[in-house]
């Protein structure tokens, strides 16, 4: 059985940083690429970035490009999203999920709790 469990988010001013971090089990972490999605107030899930399994390559939303990096440590079997210059649009509920691969970014498996992240301006 998978569980994803999101931590790290909080309440931040424009221009500040938090890291996200998921706790991954039920699958061989080290087998799958890894995604963080974002679902804003009123908005659909959206993709925000992806690792490849063995962590040597990377995707992101054009919004989050030069702001986010995502990072994963095998043998913790935790996947993490650095965000930095933090904007009030990137307010919203952060998750991830085990995906098909770092091109497609199809998510695998049901959602964790997921991580609030709130920026003030």
């Amino acid at each position: 059985q998978v569980q994803l469990v999101e931590s790290g988010g909080g309440l931040v001013q424009a221009g500040g940083s938090l890291r996200l971090s998921c706790a991954a089990s039920g699958r061989i972490f080290s087998n799958y690429a890894m995604g963080w999605f974002r679902q804003a107030p009123g908005k659909d899930r959206a993709f925000v970035a992806a690792i490849r399994r063995s962590g040597d390559k990377t995707s992101y939303t054009d919004s989050v490009k030069g702001r986010f990096t995502i990072s994963r440590d095998n043998a913790k079997n935790t996947a993490y999203l650095q965000m930095n210059s933090l904007k009030p649009e990137d307010t919203a509920v952060y998750y991830c999920n085990f995906i098909s691969s770092v091109l497609e970014a199809r998510p695998l498996d049901s959602w964790g709790q997921g991580t609030q992240v709130t920026v003030s301006s």
